[in-house]
């Protein structure tokens, strides 16, 4: 049984990894082959995709990456639109989708810890996850396993973003590190 367990998890690794460098190579990898500049399609993209709980990526990095390419403005809108948008997926799946199929893509590790904040510290949780680059996907589809306020989640998931998103543009506006 045990051994059924790992190896599903070293398929769902494999996939999702899989996917996520699909993701990235139909888009920054394509533009940068082509020699174009970098498209507020292919940020909201990879934006989306990193938010989804099971497609863990540095999404602030993406921001921070695709700053010296786009209007800040712009940016931060598609970045609110495409992680909130996400973050519904999220905890709409957890909402709706068992446990067990959940630990097992998760692993209940994970979503025990997460478990725990949302039921300790509730929409502190949700603020401080979505203010810091930790993993807000993973709380928003657990905050749906607990059936926790949809509303409070949206709530608490914007102004962490909006925070996030605004301190980022402050800070590496300007900037050309890549």
């Amino acid at each position: 049984m045990e051994k059924k367990k790992v190896k599903s998890k070293v398929i769902i690794i494999l996939i999702t990894s899989l996917i996520a460098i699909i993701i990235v190579s139909m888009t920054v990898g394509k533009e940068l082959y082509e020699g174009k500049s970098q498209s507020i399609f292919s940020f909201g993209l990879i934006h989306f995709s990193g938010y989804l709980f099971f497609l863990l990526m540095p999404v602030e990095m993406a921001f921070i990456y695709y700053l010296s390419y786009s209007k800040e403005a712009e940016l931060i809108a598609v970045a609110l639109g495409t992680a909130i948008s996400a973050q519904i997926i999220d905890y709409l799946i957890g909402y709706s989708v068992s446990t067990k199929f959940i630990n097992n893509i998760v692993g209940e590790k994970r979503i025990g810890r997460a478990e725990k904040y949302i039921k300790k510290y509730g929409n502190l949780t949700i603020f401080v996850f979505n203010l810091l680059p930790l993993s807000s996907p993973v709380i928003a589809l657990v905050a749906g396993m607990l059936k926790y306020k949809f509303r409070d989640v949206l709530i608490y998931s914007i102004c962490g973003l909006i925070i996030k998103y605004a301190v980022l543009s402050l800070l590496f506006a300007n900037t050309s590190l890549f």
